[in-house]
């Protein structure tokens, strides 16, 4: 009997805490404040956007090719003839 009370109690909190979360949620108060909130994001947004310095470009000839030369040899391998080497 008191297992039922107990999850009976849990329950209700849970429901309450739930009706009075989607209460808010969906609230005139609570749409009229968020939008406000995105036009104010949106003005700083435009407001900081011109105060932002533009800076030079300054990475020209910044990378160096290096040549590479073709003299030494590579050796090629080949998996097949690999495991023919090992086996003998």
């Amino acid at each position: 009997m008191l297992k039922e009370i107990k999850y009976l109690i849990f329950i209700t909190i849970i429901t309450i805490f739930i009706f009075f979360t989607f209460r808010y949620y969906f609230s005139e108060e609570n749409f009229k404040k968020s939008y406000r909130a995105k036009n104010n994001i949106d003005k700083k947004i435009k407001t900081y956007s011109k105060e932002i310095p533009v800076l030079e470009n300054d990475t020209d000839s910044i990378i160096e090719y290096v040549k590479q030369s073709s003299k030494k040899k590579k050796k090629k391998y080949n998996f097949w003839k690999l495991l023919e080497n090992n086996e003998k």
